[in-house]
């Protein structure tokens, strides 16, 4: 897969299959269309190409509402890199490119910039200055500009009943179990280790206090969760563990952190960046009268984690 940063670093195909939108998760509904778009673009002999945007065009167009996105860019292009496809173009989305009309959309970017001959879309597909172009749209563009489109009906959508608005809504839930089998994978969070108050070394539970790389990226419900630990810099070794997210009220915490206790793991990762990948919310955060009573439910929780991770 060939990967742009702008539509003008890409050069025009003679035979183009072309989807359109934000894929944010890269989730089973995603691989659908990402699926039939690769078989519409071995029907004209040609090469199947995405045309998504960064920032997220709501981050843009809705500064006041605080989206938190499922995935990172970094995230979406290795993710994307599972799927087939051939080309991923990643435009700069701003105030100004929002205002392309439909039509200018249509003919200049996905005809004469990317060489669209096939458009592959979702059933409520909009597109262009706001969101005016629609799937009847492009059926009335197609013949002027050369192009055909398929459209992915809203039986197939439903068919997995998914979207990324769902998939946010079960991890703001702590909903592990949905948000995972929707998106095809496991969620992950990638950040940097910083040091902390080092108050787990205290108590025989050592922590690792992650920052994620990315301010937008959603962080689950706060709580206690069962999950798999990756260091990029070798990914071929995997270490079970748990983490907890949240204000850590035995302690009258001031902030929200992400603390992982890395099971059997006794090596210095200040500084590193780890990823952490999460299996099952074992319980919600609670504030303890002891620290014996938190040490008592810590172990209890250390063994509910490797039960969960022995299963999975």
């Amino acid at each position: 897969m060939k990967v742009y940063f702008s539509l003008e670093d890409f050069q025009k195909l003679d035979f183009a299959a072309v989807t359109t939108g934000t894929f944010d998760g890269v989730h089973i509904g995603h691989n659908k269309i990402l699926e039939q778009l690769n078989q519409a673009a071995a029907t004209i002999g040609g090469e199947s190409v995405l045309l998504t945007f960064s920032p997220h065009p709501r981050i843009v167009l809705q500064p006041d509402v605080d989206l938190k996105l499922l995935s990172t860019q970094k995230e979406k292009i290795e993710l994307l890199k599972n799927t087939g496809l051939d080309h991923l173009i990643i435009h700069p989305f701003t105030k100004e490119f929002s205002r392309t009309s439909s039509l200018d959309f249509v003919r200049n970017i996905l005809v004469n910039n990317i060489g669209a001959k096939k458009l592959v879309i979702g059933y409520d597909h909009h597109f262009g200055r706001n969101r005016e172009g629609s799937f009847e749209h492009l059926k009335e563009f197609g013949p002027t500009y050369g192009f055909e489109v398929e459209e992915i009906s809203a039986k197939d959508i439903e068919d997995v009943t998914v979207s990324s608005t769902k998939i946010r809504r079960a991890l703001n839930e702590g909903d592990l179990e949905t948000a995972n089998e929707y998106l095809g994978y496991d969620y992950p969070i990638t950040g940097q280790v910083v040091e902390g108050e080092k108050i787990g070394n205290t108590i025989g539970f050592p922590t690792a206090n992650l920052v994620a790389e990315e301010t937008y990226k959603l962080i689950p419900m706060d709580g206690v969760y069962a999950v798999e630990v990756q260091f990029p810099s070798a990914l071929e070794q995997k270490f079970q563990g748990m983490c907890n997210i949240g204000m850590r009220p035995t302690f009258s915490g001031k902030f929200k952190t992400i603390e992982v206790h890395i099971f059997n793991f006794n090596r210095n990762i200040y500084g590193e960046q780890m990823q952490i990948v999460f299996k099952r919310r074992l319980r919600g955060e609670t504030k303890f009268d002891s620290i014996e009573a938190l040490k008592t439910q810590l172990n209890n929780d250390m063994e509910h984690a490797r039960k969960v991770l022995s299963s999975h």
